[in-house]
């Protein structure tokens, strides 16, 4: 899956401390570097607890991990999860210390801009089965497939397919900023309910579950942004960038390797710019993110119905996906997006070789 994590899951306890990797930095024109620091203070829980963290992957010639720093009142190690490899920093506290439960990470992580001239890199035929598969938020029958036939039919090129799908998503979900967190990226609810409204991982995901039910390998890509955008910004963020998770989504696309596409960014836009679909702005971000991503944002993973490393049988998160903290307590889970027993802080900045 090509996904070669800079730190390795084969056991990295820190025992309360520091822990810190580094790697060969990227260099070549074009690469940006940002440290992105994390911050939780579990509130109101007393006794034993878990937390886990995302951390950056290294992925597809467009994002390299450097380094990461970590440091905890609990003990901490780096674990993947079994089926998808994704990379989080666990962290548990035994309960037998009053200290407040407290972790900082900080990554630092190098990117560059996917303009549709990316290194294809080989995909074996296992992982394409891999990323054709269905997953309980994201089926590929029923509604889902019969919708996506709808789309493409009558067309036989596999890019004028995706496209199809992509501009159908983009014609026909809404933004919806009422919507908790990225939303929940339940595709069968919104087909069934005929609402398509939400956000990122709602209108992505649903890119991703189409283009798996047409026969495309497809996959929802979760991360955060950590600078400002050239193009709207709206689309960007810098500083404090807590509430700057954003879920994108990328699908094989035979010659072209992983192709990544952002329907959800281009609803974003009209909203919050109270643009028209059809208006030139639209019409050129559209065509603009049908095959690039600007990356003034850093992904942690593509791991759906997540289950967490080293969690218990009853240790579910209330999401279906790793973009924010996930702990468990004593009295149960706290809400991720409830400062009330929750306080967490993200932020980034862009950092020079």
């Amino acid at each position: 899956m090509d996904r070669r994590f800079f730190l390795s899951a084969a056991a990295l306890s820190l025992g309360g401390g520091v822990l810190s990797r580094t790697s060969r930095a990227e260099t070549q024109p074009g690469w940006r570097r940002f440290e992105i620091t994390t911050r939780v203070t579990l509130l109101d829980a007393p006794g034993a607890a878990q937390l886990w963290l995302p951390l950056a992957q290294t992925a597809g010639g467009y994002q390299t991990g450097i380094g990461l720093r970590s440091q905890s009142t609990g003990q901490t190690a780096v674990a993947a999860d079994a089926v998808y490899g994704a990379d989080t920093l666990r962290v548990l506290w035994d309960g037998a210390s009053d200290a407040p439960k407290t972790v900082e990470i900080v990554q630092t992580v190098a990117t560059r801009d996917r303009d549709g001239a990316d290194r294809v890199l080989p995909v074996t035929e296992a992982e394409r089965r891999f990323w054709l598969q269905p997953t309980e938020t994201t089926p590929t029958d029923g509604i889902v497939r019969d919708t996506a036939e709808r789309i493409v039919a009558g067309k036989s090129e596999p890019r004028a397919r995706l496209r199809a799908i992509y501009d159908w998503v983009v014609d026909n979900t809404t933004r919806n900023p009422a919507t908790p967190g990225c939303g929940l990226g339940d595709i069968k609810a919104m087909l069934e309910s005929g609402n398509l409204a939400g956000k990122c991982a709602d209108i992505n995901g649903l890119m991703t579950g189409l283009a798996r039910a047409a026969g495309f390998p497809a996959r929802d890509v979760y991360g955060i942004r950590v600078a400002d955008s050239r193009r709207f910004g709206s689309l960007g963020a810098s500083g404090v960038i807590t509430k700057a998770q954003h879920c994108r989504s990328e699908v094989y696309l035979e010659g072209a390797g992983w192709f990544p596409v952002d329907p959800a960014d281009v609803r974003k836009v009209v909203l919050e710019w109270k643009l028209a679909v059809d208006s030139q702005e639209v019409r050129a971000l559209r065509d603009q993110l049908f095959g690039a991503w600007e990356m003034n944002w850093v992904g942690y993973n593509s791991a759906t119905d997540i289950v967490l490393p080293g969690a218990t049988e009853h240790q579910t998160p209330n999401f279906a996906f790793l973009m924010y903290p996930c702990a468990f307590t004593a009295t149960g889970q706290p809400d991720c997006l409830d400062a009330a027993h929750y306080r967490y802080e993200i932020t980034s900045r862009e950092v020079t070789v």
